[in-house]
């Protein structure tokens, strides 16, 4: 059984590797126009890396003896495989090769982020003992990741329309969209280079000990030794798991992509929007807004089964009532609203281009937060997801 667990690992690194690859190749058709021959070389090389994790996850499953969806680790890389799988659906009807990149490019950073959380295998706690597991998370995931799809053809349709000439809210906004990829982007690279060489750091609060793997700028409210000269103690009201681990975490990022962000504006001399507008103008706007159209009116449908209706059943079975306003539970229905709202200005209002993108990245910021800063910052009954 152990030779099982070892080899869904090597499928997942392949799986990355074969993304790795299928950017490359996905940019390399976005250069070069009508390479028709190209973008199917693309699409099969990401499609052979979504087989691959395809068989993590069986493999896994089958070692653990439960769906591997129950832990921070599992469920991201799970969200990112239904990302992929759901860019390979879409790119078969809309075969744009910088829309891929970019798709491809979150899901792997959503990925590459969950491998930084705790891998272990550990027994199911009693709640999560039930069939609604897989199903519930599994069907959440997969509508979430229909979603996201809306987004990044929202955030592209904006850097298509933008004017980047002047200096306005939507220039602004969009680098901080930048912003924020890059800090993920800076949080893998900086974790990796503590990892390998095996730094770690001991903090000692009034009832644990707490290791970081980065260095401890912000430590729990409730620390008694000091492990740098300057320290932040957190909130008192971050009482969910690690919580001042996990913002120490968010800060350093931050930190690491205004760096990289510096970087980059200083090599072009230019913000990144200006940089890559003229690349995403070679893409049909309205493309785009159908695209992002269509994903919502997809994935709309499957996250109300998914993150509703199934989980309000497994509620009840699990805890005797189908709501209990637990933090995961409003965010999932605060998702749900705002999404059922744009579907319904959409039709009625007739909502297109810029307003509609715009409402599509609000929406996947909203996705983002009830996928990390809910489960790590805020304590609640699906503080183990």
């Amino acid at each position: 059984m152990e030779k099982l667990h070892l080899l869904s690992g090597y499928l997942l690194e392949a799986a990355f590797i074969s993304y790795l690859a299928g950017v490359i190749l996905f940019a390399w058709a976005a250069a070069r126009r009508k390479q028709r021959m190209l973008w199917k070389l693309a699409w099969g090389i990401t499609a052979l890396g979504w087989l691959a994790q395809l068989g993590f996850f069986i493999l896994r499953w089958m070692y653990s003896g439960h769906a591997p969806v129950s832990n921070l680790f599992e469920f991201m890389t799970f969200f990112g495989m239904m990302m992929v799988l759901v860019l390979l659906i879409v790119y078969r009807f809309y075969p744009y090769p910088l829309f891929a990149l970019f798709a491809l490019i979150i899901a792997m950073l959503i990925i590459g982020c969950a491998a930084m959380f705790p891998q272990e295998v550990a027994p199911l706690v009693p709640s999560l003992q039930s069939h609604w597991l897989y199903i519930h998370v599994t069907t959440a995931a997969l509508g979430e990741a229909v979603l996201s799809i809306s987004f990044f053809a929202g955030f592209l349709y904006i850097l298509h329309e933008t004017d980047q000439t002047k200096q306005h809210k939507s220039v602004w906004a969009i680098e901080g969209l930048f912003l924020v990829l890059l800090s993920v982007i800076g949080y893998m690279v900086l974790a990796f280079l503590f990892r390998i060489s095996g730094y770690t750091a001991a903090v000692m609060t009034a009832s644990e000990t707490v290791m970081y793997q980065l260095p401890p700028l912000i430590v729990p409210h409730d620390t008694v030794t000091s492990v740098l000269p300057v320290q932040i103690s957190a909130a008192a009201w971050m009482r969910g798991e690690n919580a001042a681990q996990q913002l120490n975490t968010i800060i350093i990022s931050v930190i690491a992509g205004i760096f990289l962000y510096s970087i980059i504006s200083a090599i072009f001399r230019k913000r990144i929007g200006a940089v890559l507008q003229p690349i995403v103008q070679k893409l049909p706007k309205e493309a785009l807004d159908d695209i992002g159209y269509r994903a919502v009116a997809i994935g709309f449908p499957i996250f109300t089964l998914g993150a509703l209706i199934f989980a309000m059943i497994w509620a009840q079975q699990a805890w005797d009532r189908f709501w209990g306003w637990d933090p995961k539970e409003v965010w999932a229905l605060v998702t749900w609203l705002f999404y059922a709202a744009f579907l319904h200005i959409r039709m009625l209002k007739d909502w297109q281009g810029i307003r509609s993108a715009w409402l599509l990245v609000i929406g996947f910021c909203i996705i983002m937060f009830n996928l990390l800063a809910v489960n790590l910052l805020i304590v609640g009954l699906h503080a183990y997801a």
